[in-house]
């Protein structure tokens, strides 16, 4: 029975899900895949573990589904957005990939920031430099690291990296083209852009950009082998994981924001035209002529699970042992919390935030009566308070009055209504636990027609949906919480810097 492979490669987990046609998930498996931090805001992965891992993952899956593996119609990959993924002259990768969760061009976009390019760019891209962006990383290694910089042969993100290794076709498509380089009108690459960052020796790196659903290459013998993938399966382009979470989820669509509570804080609306604002990215969207439109930061669900490794890794191994989830093992504190009053307040700045990157995570109001539920609580909810930041700014420029969730959150009842109370409006979930290879999977079937565009999702999803509605009185204490949160995130403005200098004075002296 036919069935399509969508891979969804995060910042820590690479994963290879197989779907029937008709949506059904047929076969999940994961690997972790190693963050290296080898100094502060540097975070990097090795490209080769990377491929390495979705392989195993890919074989996993195939035999998990107890299917042959001629099933298999076609392939596509999703996988986070922005970062940097180099190959050399000859194909190789060049040096660990930059995961979208660094900021070492901090300085970089500061300084940019200040000057005219800022008002440049965002006339000519859509969208500001920001620290994670290729144009940003591009010109720190070209500063930084010269020799590196004049092998690049490349320039890939993550999922393009992942289409490399299962085709040997150098390539992007059209949504993860637009992160830096492409003119925000035309939609095509834009030569004025890299001469505005001044990396326009990279031009000819830049890889061509196809549809998303355009079948680009096909599965090699080597990867055959590997992986157990039938040779000569078609892999299409694949789309930026930002897009993909959102189709896979049924909110690509005008008239709503899709709310992806991910690593990064998503929240995205669809538009029949350009509208360009420094508080959004007006990127191209999946079709020629629409486009989508993205306020985010590296400042959702990382949170949650940094609280998880680094002060429940205890409860986390013992809920392994005893074959249950620490999300179950953690339900009932959490749910405590949510019921008893609370002056506990948390900025999920760890790795970014829609204040600059000098932002760090801070906990406010913690008592010595709190526990670790309200802890939780409290990162939960500055969450979606951050989310709420950049609905609230989209809501400036276009009109919704609806919000999908996805992301792993979205599968806590508590915490899907919390999302409605917080921004005020309803909130649907789908019984989609994997929207990212979904919004993949539906590309991959578009392009050998098995359905006819991307958005032919052929589930029903109102079946498949729940709605959650915001309780007035729940909203209105949330709106006072929020605006503390945002209160307390302006005074410490200022403060930030001078925070982060305490960490460069303990390593000089």
């Amino acid at each position: 029975m036919p069935s399509l492979l969508g891979i969804d490669s995060g910042l820590t987990v690479t994963k290879a899900v197989i779907f029937d046609i008709d949506g059904t998930p047929l076969a999940v498996a994961r690997r972790r895949v190693t963050q290296f931090m080898p100094k502060a805001r540097h975070v990097e992965r090795d490209m080769n573990e990377l491929w390495s891992q979705t392989a195993d993952a890919i074989a996993e899956a195939i035999k998990l589904s107890n299917r042959p593996t001629s099933d298999i119609q076609a392939i596509a990959a999703t996988a986070h957005g922005d970062g940097i993924y180099l190959l050399d002259k000859a194909k190789k990768p060049l040096g660990r990939a930059i995961l979208s969760l660094d900021s070492r061009a901090g300085s970089i976009v500061e300084q940019w920031l200040k000057s005219p390019i800022a008002d440049e760019s965002l006339k000519l891209t859509g969208q500001l430099p920001h620290v994670s962006a290729p144009s940003a990383l591009l010109a720190w290694i070209k500063a930084n690291e010269a020799e590196r910089f004049a092998e690049i042969g490349h320039v890939l993100s993550c999922k393009d990296w992942l289409r490399f290794c299962l085709t040997g076709v150098v390539g992007t498509d059209r949504t993860e083209a637009s992160t830096s380089f492409t003119n925000v009108t035309t939609q095509d690459y834009a030569p004025d852009a890299l001469r505005l960052f001044g990396v326009d020796e990279i031009t000819d790196a830049l890889p061509p950009a196809s549809r998303s659903d355009e079948i680009v290459g096909y599965v090699t013998e080597a990867v055959a082998k590997r992986t157990g993938l039938a040779e000569g399966t078609p892999v299409v382009a694949g789309l930026h994981d930002v897009t993909a979470s959102a189709l896979g989820a049924g909110g690509y669509a005008s008239g709503v924001v899709a709310v992806i509570a991910g690593t990064y804080s998503i929240n995205e609306t669809l538009s029949s035209k350009p509208s360009v604002d420094h508080r959004w990215f007006c990127r191209n969207a999946i079709a020629p002529g629409q486009w989508n439109n993205m306020s985010i930061s590296p400042a959702s669900s990382a949170n949650y699970e940094w609280f998880l490794d680094k002060l429940c890794a205890t409860d986390v191994a013992g809920a392994e042992a005893a074959g249950t989830s620490i999300h179950t093992m953690l339900g009932p504190e959490i749910e405590a919390a949510f019921n008893r009053p609370s002056s506990a307040l948390f900025h999920p700045y760890l790795f970014g935030s829609p204040y600059g990157a000098e932002a760090t995570a801070s906990f406010f109001g913690i008592g010595g009566w709190h526990d670790r539920g309200d802890m939780l609580r409290a990162v939960l909810e500055g969450i979606a308070f951050n989310h709420k930041i950049h609905v609230d700014a989209l809501s400036a420029g276009f009109s919704f009055d609806q919000a999908r969730l996805a992301g792993g959150v979205s599968r806590n009842p508590i915490v899907v209504q919390m999302f409605a109370d917080v921004l005020a409006m309803p909130v649907t979930v789908t019984e989609t636990d994997e929207a990212a290879a979904w919004g993949a999977a539906l590309c991959a079937g578009a392009g050998i027609g098995v359905y006819s565009s991307p958005q032919s999702d052929p589930r029903d999803v109102g079946k498949i949906a729940r709605t959650y509605h915001p309780d007035s009185a729940r909203s209105a204490d949330y709106r006072i919480r929020y605006q503390l949160f945002r209160d307390i995130a302006e005074a410490m403005t200022p403060l930030w810097p001078r925070i982060g200098n305490l960490a460069t004075q303990h390593s000089q002296g």
